[in-house]
Parts: C-alpha cells; structure tokens; sequence
C-alpha cells in the first residue's frame, strides 16, 4: 500500500520522510475498496460496509445494527419492508467470511430497542448465534439495547461490555466529551454531505481526526447525522476527516469539502 497524507483542509500529497503536520492524517488504499488510516499510531481499515478492521488484534467492529428496527416501526403503524435485519446480516456474514476475524465487536445499538431480540424470526437469531461460533463476540451496550431495566444483550452467546481495550484503542458505544484520544465509538451515526455543480449527495460516513474515530451506523434502516452538526462540536481536536461510503468504496473528504444539511 503506498500511504499518503491528508490535512482536513487539502486534497491528498505524498507523504514526506521528516515528521507530518499534526493535522495530518496517513490514509492509504487497498485493493478491496478500504481506506486504511493511522490512528494513535495503529493502522486500521475503514471498510466499505461501514465496519472497522484492527488487523494487529484480528478485530472487525460493527456498530449500531439496530436490528429490529422494521418490526418496531411496523408496530407503531408505520409498514417499512421488514427486511432490514436481514440485510445488515447479509452483510455482517459477508466479512466475517471475508476477514475472518478472531474478535468480533457489535459497538452498541445492535438491537433497536430491548424487545427486538423477541421479534426476530428464528432463522435470524441462529444468524446470529454463529457468529460466535469460531471467535471471541463481545456486545457493548448501547442506549438502544437497554432501557428501564429490560435489556436484549445477554441472551445470545458471546460477553457484555461497557467498552474493549485493544492496545492504544478504547472502543465503546456512546463517545466520551471532549478529548479522547484511542476512542472508537458509534452512536452519532455520522454522515457527510457534498455539494458539486448544484448536486448534493449525502453518504454515511467514518469521522476522524486520527486521534479518535466514530464509526457510521451500520444497520440498513440506521439513519445519518450530518459530521457539520453541533453534536460533532469539541470532539476533535482537529476539524476531521470525512471517509465517505461509496459503491465499493471509502471516499476520504477533507471537512473543508462538505456542507451542512
């Protein structure tokens, strides 16, 4: 892989062999469509499906799959097409099978609300039962999972965490405020907006500053904050950089390139 840089604000230049602006974020390509990054130092991938690649820990991070989320709606009256679980597994099982990671880490918000584990069609919750199958699973909770008390984490195999620690990262469901350098977190559901030639697209979206990451949701009906929101203000301590999902394919944005909604 040839690694470049990227400040928030430019398009990509080749990487000098003296140190980098701090501003900076290493970023390189490989073949699969992933966009490879330093962060605190440790290579990991962003992948096209939304998913996070620690290679040094055998790792794949997925989070908020919001499973259930159809059926919810569909008992509150609202008839959305009920296969949004079984598309986010689709995908899941596709790189687990790709990647096969020795670690597995759902960051939060895997089910849309704590009665959605009781919803699923049987031939699902086997699904995911065999992801557990031949490696370690680790549910962290998110807001989602749990509520007043009711939980759906803790029925499926595989442990229940507040957060992971893989070396320099600290991976867990809701950011922390301020500063945070290691975190990967979920929650936020970033997304990021482009305008050109009077077209605006909007696609979910790593951010990152390579110090800290939050992921974009996951799950197929998952909706999409825009990273120019507020809620993004004072979490990194450099205007971040937007890994767009493209067909395929990560796109790096520089912040400076997008717009609000």
């Amino acid at each position: 892989m040839r690694w470049v840089r990227l400040r928030t604000g430019t398009a990509e230049t080749p990487i000098a062999p003296a140190a980098a602006a701090p501003a900076a974020i290493a970023l390189a390509r490989s073949d699969c469509g992933a966009l490879w990054i330093e962060l605190m130092g440790e290579p990991v991938a962003l992948r096209p499906s939304g998913g996070l690649w620690i290679e040094r820990a055998g790792a794949f991070v997925a989070g908020d799959l919001h499973l259930g989320k159809g059926s919810s709606y569909a008992r509150g009256g609202q008839l959305l097409p009920p296969y949004d679980t079984i598309a986010t597994l689709d995908r899941l099982e596709a790189e687990v099978r790709a990647l096969k990671p020795r670690l597995l880490i759902l960051l939060g918000d895997s089910f849309h609300d704590p009665q959605a584990l009781d919803r699923l069609h049987p031939e699902d919750a086997n699904r995911l039962r065999g992801l557990a199958m031949g490696r370690r699973l680790v549910w962290a909770e998110g807001n989602h999972d749990t509520r007043r008390g009711v939980s759906a984490l803790g029925v499926l195999p595989g442990e229940v965490a507040d957060e992971v620690v893989l070396g320099p990262l600290t991976l867990r469901h809701e950011p922390g405020p301020g500063a945070q350098p290691g975190e990967v977190s979920g929650h936020l559901h970033p997304c990021a907006k482009l305008v050109a030639a009077g077209r605006g697209v909007r696609r979910r979206a790593f951010a990152t500053d390579g110090r800290r990451l939050i992921l974009p949701a996951f799950g197929a009906y998952a909706g999409g904050l825009n990273v120019c929101d507020p809620a993004f203000k004072g979490l990194f301590e450099a205007p971040p950089l937007a890994g767009a999902l493209g067909d395929g394919r990560v796109h790096p944005l520089p912040f400076s390139a997008l717009c609000g909604d």
